[in-house]
């Protein structure tokens, strides 16, 4: 929720034009709507299965705090708030919001039990706020935005697929299909690395597009340089650790990374 609001507010910065505080508070509501509502809807559906990973076990339905009828309600609420709220910043923006949901509860949930795309299907509404963000304060879709939602787009592959490698054992007693469960874990080591190199790629390519300038240029080729550097250096060694390392270093890289894209974007 915390990162999918800043990433809409800084996204909002860095376009052209000038953003009216209300027009910002009801983009923000408005993404917190559309957030709570996906995430709720998510674990109502996958209360079943999140019983059965470490990592989500202690859910309040799989723990029984929340009964699972009070959790569907409320997240439909949101889900049915959010679109008027966005309404009020602009067309384009509610649409964009309206199209995340959906495909976060109606086809990437779903699809986690049936294809490990799924990865890349989720991705589009976790990177979407980054776009609301944009269109709020442009009415809307510009290449330069959709630069930046490819930034949050493709760090999100090798960092979900990091996390299914060194949790395979939990994904495959769940039943949700991953790379390494569907096609080993020497393949998923080398795609993971391969979507390493495109994040730092596309990281890039927000300064040609004059989002960006020199200052957030030498940071973003330092820290990808050291993601490379840390992908590539550790191949070799135990996919758990590799993975897990891989993980650690992405929610690391991501916020300084867009922090250091607004702050130059805004200078």
């Amino acid at each position: 929720m915390v990162m999918a609001l800043l990433t809409a507010a800084g996204a909002m910065s860095l376009a052209p034009g000038t953003v009216s505080a209300t027009t910002a508070l009801w983009l923000l509501a408005g993404t917190a709507l559309i957030v709570g509502a996906a995430n709720t809807l998510n674990m109502w559906l996958e209360r079943d299965i999140d019983c059965l990973m470490t990592r989500t076990k202690n859910r309040p339905l799989p723990q029984g705090r929340l009964d699972a009828r009070t959790a569907l309600v409320f997240g439909a609420i949101q889900g049915a708030l959010s679109l008027p709220v966005l309404m009020m910043v602009n067309v384009v923006t509610a649409a964009l919001g309206l199209l995340a949901l959906f495909l976060y509860v109606g086809v990437y949930t779903p699809m986690k039990q049936r294809s490990h795309w799924a990865v890349w299907v989720g991705g589009i509404p976790g990177a979407m706020p980054a776009l609301m963000g944009w269109t709020a304060a442009t009415g809307r879709i510009e290449l330069a935005g959709l630069a930046v939602f490819g930034v949050l787009f493709f760090w999100q592959v090798p960092h979900f697929h990091a996390i299914a490698l060194y949790r395979q054992r939990e994904y495959d007693a769940a039943g949700l299909k991953t790379l390494p469960g569907s096609h080993g874990i020497r393949r998923a080591k080398a795609e993971i690395a391969i979507y390493l190199v495109v994040q730092v790629a596309v990281s890039l390519a927000v300064v040609p597009l004059g989002v960006t300038g020199l200052p957030y240029l030498i940071v973003a080729s330092v820290l990808g340089a050291l993601v490379l550097v840390q992908g590539f250096g550790g191949l070799r060694s135990g996919s758990t650790k590799w993975a897990r390392n891989v993980f650690l270093a992405s929610i690391i890289y991501l916020p300084v990374l867009f922090s250091v894209m607004v702050l130059d974007g805004r200078a």
